[in-house]
């Protein structure tokens, strides 16, 4: 169990600030080469893919303002159409305004480096001043990962390593558990792979709901000197990462904290893995092609994204 002390130097002992270029905002996923990529394609050996987000409730965890025109010639505006437009009677649309803030506890999404700063710097040196109220940040935002993440995926069921449903709020998961899943399973974790963290807390939410409150099951900061020595290119889990509390007075967040700003290690927060563990115990098949396709938010710190596993 590594002391605050320990922890806090993660941020020194962790750190690739400069290790892609002191103009690198991809962080790891450079480690995601076009061999990397290739493997991936190797690991579909069955064509079966499944999803890893939420259902987002529609209106409730984002505002909606759904427009039904039965006949697009009647709708506001047409008057200023081309003329041919207002002879076609027949074609009507429906259209929404949806207004979302996915950060949090609920909805899937991927965080940017941006999305976190330790003592007013984000990764690679920048300054937190880059991220402006009108514009966003221009350092190291989402659109750093423009072209997608298409990388080899590890499920590391820890539920099932330790023989419960779930686990318990707060209780945290360490490098001994990710690497008893690796033996159970028959799979390791290898340079630019994406590690999708199993808790169980899918399966509860499925059953009873979401859980409210600030306790939650998660990596615990031990495990960041493992993610680093194995190159991992990005984390995942069915809860928002962090085990809560961290056990750490001073460090409330250390997974997100060292991971994105020291690391540059990009977040998937709030997956829902039973579809995906359901599967792999199915076919015994742990690794597999893991998608992650942001939206192009300019200046954004993070996407609302459907991970998509395909085996």
């Amino acid at each position: 169990m590594p002391t605050q002390d320990e922890v806090l130097g993660y941020f020194d002992t962790l750190s690739n600030w400069g290790r892609w270029g002191d103009d690198d905002e991809r962080g790891t996923l450079n480690h995601i080469t076009d061999d990397v990529r290739l493997a991936a394609a190797r690991a579909v050996r069955h064509g079966r893919s499944v999803s890893c987000a939420w259902e987002v409730a529609v209106p409730a965890e984002l505002e909606r303002s759904t427009t039904a025109c039965p006949c697009a010639a009647d709708m506001p505006g047409a008057e200023n159409m081309p003329e041919h437009f207002h002879a076609d009677r027949r074609w009507g649309f429906s259209s929404e305004r949806l207004g979302i803030s996915f950060h949090g506890n609920t909805i899937t999404h991927l965080d940017a480096p941006c999305h976190i700063f330790w003592d007013g710097a984000m990764y690679n040196g920048r300054s937190h001043s880059f991220v402006d109220a009108a514009t966003g940040s221009a350092w190291a935002a989402v659109t750093a990962a423009a072209d997608g993440i298409v990388t080899r995926g590890v499920l590391l069921d820890v539920a099932a390593a330790r023989d419960v449903s779930w686990l318990e709020p707060g209780q945290a998961v360490f490098p001994d558990d990710l690497e008893e899943a690796e033996r159970r399973q028959g799979v390791q974790v290898r340079p630019g792979d994406a590690v999708l963290l199993r808790t169980g807390y899918g399966r509860f939410r499925h059953e009873n709901g979401a859980a409210s409150g600030f306790r939650q099951a998660g990596w615990h900061a031990s495990c960041l000197p493992w993610l680093h020595e194995r190159g991992v290119a990005l984390i995942g889990a069915d809860t928002p990462q962090d085990a809560q509390p961290s056990g750490y007075d001073d460090v409330l967040m250390p997974v997100h904290a060292v991971g994105l700003v020291a690391m540059g290690l990009w977040i998937l927060d709030n997956c829902d893995l039973e579809a995906c563990v359901t599967t792999a115990a199915e076919l015994d098949q742990w690794d597999f092609q893991l998608a992650v396709a942001p939206v192009r938010f300019a200046g954004t710190s993070g996407s609302p994204v459907n991970p998509i596993v395909t085996f």
